[in-house]
């Protein structure tokens, strides 16, 4: 029991540590990705740390896996350093009963995984499409440059002449509005100041020495002309202030649970039986229709009355051809549908699962290169994560197509990855094993390897 503990503890913190940094890594993807949409709305801070917040759940789904495998490597690779896996073998302890414990965690880790994944993912999802699809209607805010016009304000055409940016004091000021389609107002004014009401739905003008020119549209002699000294102009600003619209509305498969999809699949097996039925009495009277007026138009001497049954023999094997192709095409578009959430349900497993694949295959990876710094371990565990993820994102593809089972598109990866972890954790426990890497060390330059080695001599 203390060997356990000792070396889950081992395992613990190269974890903890694996699961920030790879989130860190995540995160700043995702703001270099979407930074445009972000700069220049003048969205609340609190906007901003929500929709982080709510993309955080993906990631965590995505870093665990690839966390667990680190900390593996990490912790087998310092046992193995340390000469620490070499006494326990000698001691009569097997790497199958080493590698238990890390296991049984495993486990744990990937049900926690597959809880996170069916109650917190689907509405996180939910929520940051929501909240991502608000922000992508908010225009940006409100620019003026001297000298040109501005048509961002609905229904309204801004000129300034000169802006002083300490005071936002507008010099010069000419409005087109065009809210009302009969007339056209011409306001100009030769100082303004323009701002936001406190509820952000206002845009607000003051203006001083001007005048207000208005015609018709229709009627030519219609002008009227007012002088002011002091002028309001209230234009509409929702499209410059941000409006998060309430939780609710359509789903899609990523905001689901696997109960909630799992009834979805019923449902649409039961309209795909419903074609398939459909399409069977479609095809039995297309060749019936076929075979009778075949068989029936020889008969017949006269004619007329042949190129009329075979007028009429023509026009019911066209309908009965279209009953059958869209009963076909409808088959087709519900075992699509089928496929894509049979997809996500078996990755809302397949990923928790990759944990124990993981662990089965870090460990015997980690004893092999006995080197347990987080480099190396990150180094091994890049190359499995391309080859994880190529299976994965190519099995998707392909079961989304129809042109593999969405079970073996989501679990080929663990299934290929688990038996090369068996293989290697019989041969691993069998026969020490090390894994050398100098052929990769003379790729690099001379004066970062030095480097590098006096980083790890300052370390010890």
């Amino acid at each position: 029991m203390i060997l356990y503990k000792y070396i889950l503890k081992n395992h613990f913190l190269p974890f903890i540590f694996s699961i920030i940094s790879l989130m860190f890594v995540f995160l700043l993807q995702f703001m270099m990705k979407f930074a445009d949409r972000l700069i220049g709305k003048g969205l609340d801070t609190w906007i901003i740390l929500k929709l982080i917040a709510f993309n955080l759940a993906w990631m965590l789904v995505l870093v665990v896996p690839m966390a667990t495998l680190v900390a593996t490597l990490m912790a087998f690779g310092n046992m193995s350093q340390n000469n620490e896996v070499t006494i326990l073998k000698a001691s009569g302890v097997s790497l199958y009963r080493i590698i238990i414990a890390p296991i049984l965690g495993g486990f744990v880790v990937g049900y926690l995984l597959l809880l996170f994944n069916n109650d917190v993912l689907p509405d996180a999802n939910h929520q940051a499409k929501v909240l991502m699809q608000d922000i992508s209607r908010q225009k940006p805010t409100l620019s003026l440059e001297p000298g040109v016009f501005s048509q961002e304000v609905s229904n309204y055409a801004i000129l300034v002449r000169a802006i002083d940016k300490k005071t936002n004091e507008l010099t010069d000021v000419t409005i087109y509005d065009y809210t009302n389609p009969n007339k056209v107002n011409v306001v100009t004014a030769h100082h303004g100041r323009i701002y936001f009401s406190k509820d952000q739905t206002k845009l607000l003008m003051d203006l001083r020495d001007g005048e207000i020119h208005e015609s018709g549209v229709g009627q030519t002699n219609l002008y009227r002309k007012i002088i002011f000294d002091k002028h309001r102009i209230a234009m509409d600003a929702d499209q410059f202030s941000f409006q998060q619209s309430a939780p609710g509305g359509q789903r899609g498969d990523r905001e689901l649970s696997t109960h909630a999809m799992s009834m979805i699949v019923d449902s649409l097996k039961i309209d795909r039986a419903v074609y398939d039925k459909g399409l069977m009495e479609a095809t039995n009277k297309y060749f019936y229709v076929n075979s009778e007026y075949t068989n029936s138009i020889p008969v017949v001497a006269n004619i007329y009355t042949k190129d009329l049954i075979l007028t009429r023999a023509i026009e019911k094997i066209q309908t009965a051809k279209i009953a059958v192709l869209f009963n076909y095409n409808r088959i087709e578009e519900k075992q699509k549908q089928i496929d894509r959430y049979d997809v996500e349900i078996n990755k809302k497993y397949a990923l928790p699962a990759a944990c124990v694949i993981f662990i089965l295959l870090g460990a015997p990876l980690g004893v092999m290169v006995r080197k347990g710094g987080f480099g190396m371990a990150a180094s091994i565990s890049l190359f499995f994560f391309v080859i994880y993820w190529a299976f994965l994102i190519g099995g998707e593809k392909l079961a989304d197509r129809d042109m593999l089972s969405p079970f073996w598109g989501m679990w080929s990866a663990n299934v290929f990855l688990g038996i090369l972890g068996l293989i290697l954790l019989i041969k691993a426990a069998k026969e020490a094993v090390i894994i050398k890497f100098d052929f990769i060390l003379k790729l690099i330059p001379k004066q970062w390897r030095e480097l590098g080695q006096n980083t790890d001599e300052s370390n010890q």
